[in-house]
């Protein structure tokens, strides 16, 4: 695999108590990761090959599934929903999911559909977008996704069928994110995120950090066509 190939990439921000003390889940990557060592993120990463064909549990959201298709290649939508259902399932044990039987789940979903669950994608927002710069180790073509914490099945504190990828798994204030060691880019979403509460819908239009070899753009999805904001010097 070229590792210095931008891959499509899914991240899940989960948030609670959105109208009067909204904390957001985060988790802390290990110190010797390649990419955003000892960094507080939120659940994702890449898209794999198989999250093409999971078989949902309801339609996607029209705005956010028309949003995704823009300023991008064809039929990633329903993909990239399900990889951002599958990062919070593997990375934190949480569930988005809705009943319905799936006996053939490939082998890191069948867990999940042991629960008699399947996927859903209808609590998610897309709400950002952003490529990583390049230079990096590793490089994203990273989509995120909003969704209220009520929509997990189960105890959004238990998180005792996480995988370790993430340490340190924990709802943070948002008013207490700042002195967390975050991302630039996660900060950047967290603002944004933070100005439209308590509203957690898809945005008016979705923020796009466009970085490529030839130069870097600040665009907005708006529903048919990227809307160009300016350059990022």
């Amino acid at each position: 695999m070229d590792k210095t190939a931008i891959r499509h990439a899914a991240t899940i921000i989960l948030l609670r108590d959105a109208a009067t003390a909204p904390r957001v889940l985060m988790g802390q990557r290990g110190a010797k990761a390649v990419f955003m060592p000892g960094k507080f993120v939120f659940p994702g990463g890449a898209v794999d090959a198989g999250d093409h064909t999971v078989p949902l549990a309801s339609d996607l959201p029209e705005i956010c599934a028309d949003r995704l298709g823009e300023d991008s290649a064809p039929g990633l939508e329903a993909g990239l929903f399900a990889a951002a259902i599958r990062e919070l399932w593997e990375e934190t044990g949480l569930i988005l999911g809705a009943p319905g039987d799936w006996p053939d789940a490939p082998e890191d979903w069948r867990a999940f559909a042991a629960l008699g669950l399947r996927p859903n994608p209808r609590p998610l927002s897309f709400v950002f977008r952003a490529i990583t710069p390049p230079g990096r180790p590793r490089r994203f073509d990273a989509r995120f996704f909003l969704a209220d914490a009520d929509a997990v099945v189960g105890d959004p504190d238990d998180f005792s069928r996480a995988s370790d990828e993430l340490s340190h798994l924990q709802w943070i204030p948002l008013e207490e994110v700042r002195h967390f060691t975050l991302p630039f880019i996660t900060e950047v979403v967290l603002a944004e995120i933070a100005a439209a509460l308590p509203d957690l819908g898809p945005p008016a239009s979705v923020p796009f950090f466009k970085n490529s070899d030839e130069e870097s753009l600040f665009l907005r999805l708006a529903g048919k066509r990227p809307l160009r904001a300016g350059r990022m010097d």
